[in-house]
């Protein structure tokens, strides 16, 4: 554990590149560094890796230092990116905290509640900028999906995030990898409190975890969203589709496109004493940027760095989200149904608006 200095210190007026380092570089980690090197007033310093061999090459491959331990990288750094595997977010991350560095980790937050919630205390009491990976808030078509929203009554939210199986993130269920992404945008986008909750899954044969979830949600302004991820499919889809009172719009986050179906007028002919019916339809397509999601996020965490701004999902947003993911993990595994009636119902407290 390194020893808590006084509280982060932003980089407001100075002209000083912010000294940056990414612990682990695997998947994401090395994606992390990969921008980093690219950023303007950023200077990318080292890296560490629990592989020396994976650590080494991407040290070579951007010029920087590699530091077997990670402690040892602190020192020298302003800020952090944290990409270990999820049980790990909660001890790298406080170590970071403590030291004096702002700190962004990888969704989600943490492992566990009371993990996240130790974290969210730990940023409050440095002072400095807590930022968690939610990369969706940061895609282009989500962003523009938020304002087109912002003109329509909401009905229903519908979410479908799937891919095929594979060895990464297996050490946690498809809610904590996959679904939270989703959780995330739903509580962004509805802006209401969870009032009904019913969840189910299922898991391959040889996985300790789910690996197949569908949620469903009822909030207090009426509005209704149905959850569903998977690890098992065989293609990989990312969706979000808004049922509106006056349209229909689709968000895919992986081809950076968003649709709205907008019902016309219906028409009525006659021909040889036939009637036809003919509903017509308008689909308008939606202009987004070609901005890599990962490379907007982490300009937004040096922004924040920079101008003493708190990020768009900080640490309170993501415990919000990760408390949601939660219980609906926990239903699906049980398969009970959650009311804001039941209240001596022992997911009542992951759904409440309490913050930190």
């Amino acid at each position: 554990m390194v020893d808590r200095q006084q509280p982060l210190i932003l980089h407001k007026n100075t002209f000083d590149p912010i000294r940056m380092g990414v612990i682990g570089v695997g998947n994401m980690g090395q994606h992390h560094s990969r921008i980093l090197s690219l950023l303007k007033d950023v200077e990318l310093v080292g890296v560490s890796d629990v592989s020396v061999e994976r650590g080494i090459d991407i040290a070579s491959k951007y010029r920087v230092r590699f530091f077997e331990n990670y402690l040892d990288l602190l020192p020298h750094i302003d800020a952090v990116c944290i990409a270990v595997p999820t049980r790990l977010h909660h001890s790298v991350g406080i170590d970071c905290l403590n030291a004096g560095v702002h700190t962004l980790i990888e969704k989600p937050i943490a492992a566990s509640i009371t993990e996240a919630e130790s974290l969210v205390n730990a940023a409050a009491d440095s002072k400095g900028i807590l930022q968690v990976g939610h990369i969706e808030r940061f895609n282009p078509a989500f962003q523009e999906l938020s304002k087109v929203l912002k003109t329509e009554e909401v009905l229903a939210l519908e979410a479908h995030r799937m891919s095929p199986y594979s060895q990464r993130a297996n050490d946690v269920s498809v809610v904590l990898d996959l679904m939270i992404h989703d959780i995330d945008l739903l509580l962004e986008l509805v802006s209401s409190t969870v009032v009904k909750l019913t969840a189910s899954g299922s898991r391959r044969s040889n996985s300790d975890h789910l690996n197949y979830v569908t949620a469903t949600l009822g909030f207090a302004n009426g509005i209704v969203a149905t959850l569903t991820a998977s690890k098992v499919t065989h293609c990989k889809i990312r969706r979000l589709a808004a049922h509106c009172e006056n349209c229909l719009t689709e968000a895919d986050f992986l081809n950076n496109d968003i649709l709205i179906h907008r019902q016309t007028t219906a028409n009525y002919s006659t021909e040889y004493g036939q009637v036809w019916y003919r509903q017509d339809g308008l689909i308008e397509k939606v202009h987004t940027t070609k901005v890599e999601p990962l490379h907007a996020e982490l300009e937004h965490f040096v922004h924040c760095i920079r101008g003493g701004d708190q990020p768009s999902v900080g640490g309170v947003q993501a415990l919000k989200a990760l408390r949601l993911a939660s219980s609906i993990e926990q239903m699906a595994l049980d398969g009970k149904i959650w009311q804001q009636s039941d209240i001596n119902y022992q997911y009542l407290n992951p759904l409440s608006s309490k913050t930190f």
